[in-house]
């Protein structure tokens, strides 16, 4: 079987060869190691990814297989946003959602529900009163409980669990960012939103999902909200440490302390998007928002013809790091969830600057296994 730049691999340490199972194994532990995520982590904890549409309605064949080889759980990447299940008033779109929960369910995979409470792509009109001018909080807090209540309540049992509030951490001044969630029901529209969830599903596990969390100023602004939802009697189950990281950002020291952290307040801790940014940063800060986004620049796209050999090895080794560090707390951590499957499909192509040619996952753009992967195929073996 040919493997498209295969030759380019040579001499790299994680260099490997594909089996016919669509496994990757380095010579020392092919004969013996698991030939599959799945199986090398199977009692460490969930290994996934987020998926888009095409993904779980067979219209992406090489990702099928990857996610039906490797993976025993998935999170919709954007279908399940508030936009996609109720873009208009008391207009609910399922048809979406329910293929993840199908594609879940016949392949054995745990179906993680991405994300109910987001100041980014909710409609507009949530945040408005019938005479156009913003919502009163009475109104905004009784249409965040039915929508969540709708949705949640429509997969209970069939979703393991829900990123409640997503991002409502503040990135500069304050501890929570301003959005209208926030100027309009208060602070405790994050404890109103768990409270919603638990009574439409009181089985399912509550995860509060942020970015950047590595940083010391947001870490304890997060700790400092996190204690007061758990004071207040939230069911929050665990926290999502979103793990958008380049090739030198964060310390590992900083992921390290960040799990310690948060698994010390009795929360589980997942990995909930995890990639790894190979390209040359658009700005200083380290910051996963949205909302930038920055002209295209050929300095800021540097391997648009090909992925080198010298930085498939950088790749390998910082994802061979990142997993020594997730092995060290592997008792406090419960999931790690790549953001995407493939590179061609990673938000990292169009963000935050669009056309792009990104390589920041462990699959190439032919549904191959890179050396990165082989990297953290070979994690669990070297756990202390």
């Amino acid at each position: 079987m040919k493997i498209p730049g295969l030759s380019s691999f040579r001499n790299i340490t994680f260099a490997c060869l594909l089996l016919l199972t669509g496994s990757c194994l380095s010579a020392d532990n092919r004969a013996t190691g698991p030939t599959t995520l799945r199986q090398a982590y199977k009692e460490l904890f969930l290994i996934g990814a987020a998926v888009n549409r095409n993904e779980v309605t067979g219209k992406s064949p090489g990702a099928e297989e990857i996610l039906r080889t490797h993976y025993n759980t998935l999170t919709a990447e954007n279908d399940m946003k508030w936009g996609g299940m109720q873009p208009q008033p008391d207009v609910f779109d399922f048809e979406a959602a329910d293929r993840y929960v199908e594609f879940g369910q016949k392949h054995g995979l745990a179906v993680i529900g991405h994300t109910l409470v987001w100041h980014s792509q909710t409609p507009a009109w949530v945040f408005k009163g019938p005479d156009g001018k913003p919502a009163s909080r009475e109104l905004l807090l009784k249409r965040m409980e039915k929508h969540i209540k709708t949705v949640v309540g429509r997969y209970r049992g069939k979703i393991k669990g829900w990123d409640v509030v997503n991002e409502a951490i503040s990135d500069g001044e304050g501890v929570l960012r301003k959005s209208p969630w926030l100027d309009i029901i208060g602070e405790d529209f994050i404890l109103k939103a768990f409270q919603y969830a638990h009574e439409a599903d009181p089985s399912a596990e509550l995860y509060y999902n942020d970015y950047s969390l590595e940083g010391s100023s947001k870490r304890e602004k997060a700790l400092q909200v996190l204690r007061k939802l758990k004071s207040r009697g939230a069911r929050i189950t665990g926290v999502g440490l979103q793990g958008h990281y380049n090739l030198k950002w964060p310390e590992l020291s900083e992921i390290d302390k960040t799990i310690s952290d948060f698994s010390r307040l009795g929360l589980k801790v997942m990995i909930t998007e995890l990639d790894v940014d190979v390209l040359p940063s658009a700005w200083k800060d380290m910051s996963a928002d949205i909302s930038k986004n920055y002209a295209a620049d050929p300095k800021l796209n540097p391997y648009a013809d090909g992925f080198p050999p010298a930085e498939q090895a950088r790749l390998a080794k910082r994802y061979a790091d990142i997993f020594a560090v997730f092995m060290k707390h592997r008792r406090n951590i419960s999931r790690v969830t790549f953001w995407g499957v493939a590179d061609g499909g990673s938000w990292l192509n169009n963000w935050p600057v669009k056309g792009r040619t990104n390589y920041p996952l462990i699959f190439d753009r032919n549904f191959q296994p890179k050396p990165a992967f082989d990297a953290v195929l070979k994690a669990p073996a070297l756990k202390k």
